[in-house]
This record gives structure tokens, C-alpha cells and sequence, in this order.
């Protein structure tokens, strides 16, 4: 599968500005009916996919991030639900004013999955960049992520960086960027994967607000968000990161993450809260390890940094002693077993170059699920896992 790389394309030429070819993109056009329209003539360069509910009160200020760049070879995807507030009005006017914005309406769904995979179905750009409708663009940033562009073009993904703003403790100001700065310009999927994993500790940030994706790459791999699933970049992004044939990191600071009262990082919490979700996730995870795994050449520290993270959070959402004192047994053994509707072969493949007591959690986890009688002995022997794994870090 990434058994070669395409040749990186010739950095752009310059003219004696300092400009580059892409600059002519910023240039403006209007239409017939005196809306602006897309540059450059053809397809835009930049597909920006906006989900947008209940958003109301800060989609303007999204939209206007946007109209502010001085890179202009835009379109925007506004994919708008249902909402309770003025969220398809304010989409509205935009779209009336400038034919770059694109409106799409559909119900409610409960997570941003169907508006993300509604774009990446409707975008006619070369790039995909995903912004929440609460969310901000950097000023200034999509001019300079089109330079970095200009100069590896034809990568899969060029991932970026974001800046948090909000209400989180410890969390405003916080930039986020999935690679070091000495990183290598230019990596395959699986290196890039590895590489993440370990500078960010095994637990690297989702990519779907941090990475602008080749649309092409998007739509003959069928990346999409499973429909109605929350915190789905936690899902999309592992698949989407290992099949990349190259990636480019860009370490531009692009993008304003949001947090509020009304966001889902701040208004949805308990012991409860999106452990559905992880079934779900892990479910779809544990099934594309146990089947990309199998292919030749598929390099085992890529499966060694997914085992760490993903046999990590299996564990301590189901089996830490908080969540078992917190949540019902019967709400942890439901989820569960979405998680293994299937069976548990994935689970057994990701386990298979784990440690002995990693072995053994998951043979524990098997048996929490299969036999109800034995849940209490589950349950007393991830107390004693968890009590040794922690003894081992002081």
C-alpha cells in the first residue's frame, strides 16, 4: 500500500514580490448578479466544509474569519441542521451575498458526521479544510498554508496546527500540533502515524480540525464520519492518517478551537458521556487494524502505538475503579457489547503483540462481556491491574 512515494513538485516560482503563482488566486471576480465568485477561473482551491447547528450567535463571526483572508480561491460547504436559533438565517444572508458560500440543509443528526461527509460529497476544491460554525480562522493563515502547499503539492493531508480559546481550565491558549518542529518535511502514512504517536505520548490530536486533506484522497479511499457519532475524529483520523501515501506537516497555526458552555467539550460530561461512543469507535478501529495489519509490509510500530493508546482507553472507560463506581454494570456491559457485536477477533488481533498482563486484560474483557456471572471477577481483576500499573509510575 505505501510501498512508494509520488516525486514532491517543484517549489513555486516567485516574481520579484516575492508573490507566488497562488497569489493570483486572491484576486476577486463577480458574476453576473454582481456576487463574488470563485477565483481563478476553475475549481476553488480550498473546499472550508462549516457544520453548522444551533451556531447562531457565532456563526457570523466563523463566516467572517473566512471572508477575511486574504487568499480568496475559496469555497464554503455551510451544511446546516436543524436548529433551534437563527443558524440557517445567518448562513443565508452569507450565501446571498457571495456565491463562494454553498447552503445545504438536512434533520438534526446529533453529531457533526452526515454535515462533514455532506461536504466532502459536495466539495469541488483541490483541499479540504473542516471548520466547526463555532469555531475562528486564523487571519492571514490560508494564504500560508496555500504556500505550503505550493511548495510539496500533491500530498495527501498537510496537517496544521490550532489554538485553543475558551472556558476549559487549563486548556486556553493551548497550541496543538501533532508533530515536532524538526519533524521530516515529507512522510509516508504508517511514518507519519508513528511518529505522532510518540511525540504527542500516544495520544495524538484528532485530524480533522488540525488537517487539510486532498479531496481526491478523501473520495477513492471512502473516508467518511460514521453517521451520528460524536467525537468522530476519533475515528476517522487513525484510518485517514495510515492510508495518506504522503503527508506534508505544514506547522501553521490555522485554526481558533472554540470551547463554550454550549460546546460538546463543555456541556456533555459524566462518567457516561460518549461511551457509546467509544464502542462505536473502537469498533470500526479494532476492525481496520486487524485487516490493514494483514497486508505485506505493514510495519508492527504502527500496530505498537494504536495498542498502547487504544487497549489503554478500552480499559480505563469500561474498568477504571471511578467508572465502575460510577456506572452501572449494566450501561458498561450494553456498551460493550455494541463494541463486540461482531465478535472479538479485533480485539484478539490487537492484542496479540501486547504484554502478559495486557494479554490478560483483554481475556478479562471477554469474559465481562460472555458470561455475566463472572462481571464481579472482572471487575476485581482490573482493581488489581490498575493498582500495579500505577505502583509501577511512581
Amino acid at each position: 500500500m505505501h510501498s512508494g512515494r509520488k516525486r514532491a513538485g517543484k517549489p513555486e516560482r516567485l516574481d520579484r514580490r516575492g508573490r507566488g503563482i497562488l497569489e493570483s488566486r486572491t484576486m476577486d471576480h463577480a458574476d453576473a448578479n454582481g456576487k463574488k465568485a470563485g477565483t481563478g477561473g476553475g475549481l476553488p482551491f480550498f473546499s472550508v466544509v462549516v457544520p453548522c447547528c444551533n451556531v447562531g450567535t457565532r456563526l457570523r463571526g466563523c463566516l467572517e474569519s473566512l471572508l477575511a483572508q486574504p487568499f480568496r480561491d475559496w469555497e464554503c460547504l455551510l451544511a446546516v441542521e436543524e436548529s433551534e436559533d437563527a443558524t440557517e438565517a445567518v448562513a443565508r444572508e452569507f450565501a446571498a451575498g457571495d456565491a463562494r458560500f454553498r447552503v445545504s440543509t438536512g434533520p438534526r443528526t446529533g453529531s457533526c458526521s452526515v454535515p462533514r461527509n455532506r461536504g466532502i460529497e459536495d466539495a469541488r476544491g483541490e483541499h479540504v479544510l473542516f471548520l466547526d460554525g463555532d469555531d475562528l480562522l486564523v487571519p492571514g493563515s490560508l494564504a500560508r498554508i496555500a504556500a505550503g502547499i505550493a511548495g510539496r503539492p500533491g500530498a495527501d493531508l498537510y496537517p496544521c496546527a490550532l489554538r485553543v480559546r475558551g472556558d476549559i481550565a487549563g486548556t486556553d491558549g493551548e497550541l496543538r500540533d501533532n508533530y515536532p518542529p524538526g519533524a521530516p518535511a515529507e512522510m509516508t502514512g504508517p511514518e507519519a502515524t508513528i511518529l505522532s504517536n510518540r511525540y504527542r505520548n500516544d495520544t495524538p490530536h484528532p485530524q480533522m480540525q488540525l488537517t487539510v486533506f486532498r479531496r481526491a484522497f478523501l473520495l477513492e479511499n471512502g473516508l467518511r464520519c460514521i453517521p451520528g457519532l460524536r467525537r468522530q475524529d476519533s475515528e476517522f483520523s487513525p484510518r485517514a492518517l495510515y492510508l495518506a501515501r504522503r503527508v506534508v506537516p505544514l506547522h501553521v497555526c490555522h485554526y481558533v478551537y472554540c470551547t463554550h458552555p454550549a460546546s460538546v467539550s463543555a456541556s456533555e460530561r459524566g462518567a457516561d458521556t460518549f461511551l457509546g461512543d467509544w464502542a462505536v469507535t473502537f469498533r470500526s478501529l479494532f476492525a481496520f487494524h486487524a485487516r490493514v495489519s494483514r497486508e505485506p509490509g505493514f510495519d508492527r510500530r504502527v500496530a505498537e502505538g494504536w495498542r498502547r493508546l487504544w487497549l489503554s482507553r478500552l480499559f480505563g472507560y469500561w474498568f477504571y475503579p471511578s467508572r465502575v463506581r460510577d456506572l452501572p454494570r449494566r450501561r458498561r456491559a450494553e456498551t460493550l457489547e455494541i463494541l463486540f457485536r461482531d465478535g472479538f477477533s479485533g480485539l484478539e488481533s490487537l492484542a496479540a503483540g501486547a504484554s502478559a498482563p495486557k494479554r490478560a486484560a483483554c481475556r478479562w474483557v471477554e469474559r465481562f462481556v460472555r458470561h455475566p456471572a463472572l462481571r464481579p471477577a472482572a471487575e476485581a481483576f482490573f482493581r488489581v491491574y490498575f493498582a500495579l500499573a500505577e505502583s509501577r509510575r511512581r
